[in-house]
C-alpha cells in the first residue's frame, strides 16, 4: 500500500504538469512541468520525502530502462538522421560548449560566493 500511495503522488504531479501544459500557452512538455512542480513541493516542505522516496529511487536506479525507446526510434530512423548528421554533430557541438560555459560560470559564483560567506564568518569570529 505503501508504494501504490508514493505512486499516486508522483502521478498527481504529472498530471497537475499536463493539465498546466494545455491551459499555459507555453511549448512546455507537461512531465517537465509536473516534475518542478515535485520539485518545489518538496523544497518548501508541501510534500515530505517519505511519500515518494522508495519510488522515487526506484525510478532512478532503472532509469536506463526509459532511454531503450528513444534509442530504438533512433536506430529505426538512421537513414534520416544520415542525411543531416553534419548539421547535428555542429549543434551538438554549440549546445556542449554553451552548456559547459554556463555551468562552469555558475559553479565559480556559487563559489566565490561561499568563500566570501566563509571569509565573513572568520573575521567575525576574530572581532
Amino acid at each position: 500500500m505503501k508504494y501504490i500511495k508514493q505512486i499516486f503522488w508522483i502521478f498527481l504531479f504529472a498530471l497537475a504538469g499536463e493539465a498546466l501544459s494545455l491551459l499555459i500557452p507555453i511549448a512546455i512538455p507537461g512531465s517537465v512541468i509536473g516534475m518542478v512542480l515535485l520539485f518545489f513541493a518538496l523544497h518548501f516542505g508541501w510534500l515530505k520525502m517519505e511519500k515518494v522516496a522508495d519510488v522515487g529511487s526506484f525510478l532512478t536506479d532503472n532509469m536506463a530502462i526509459y532511454f531503450v525507446p528513444a534509442g530504438v526510434g533512433l536506430m529505426a530512423h538512421l537513414d534520416i538522421l544520415a542525411s543531416i548528421w553534419g548539421r547535428l554533430l555542429f549543434i551538438i557541438v554549440i549546445s556542449l560548449i554553451a552548456v559547459l560555459t554556463l555551468v562552469g560560470t555558475i559553479v565559480q559564483h556559487a563559489k566565490n560566493k561561499a568563500e566570501k560567506s566563509v571569509s565573513v564568518k572568520e573575521v567575525e569570529e576574530n572581532v
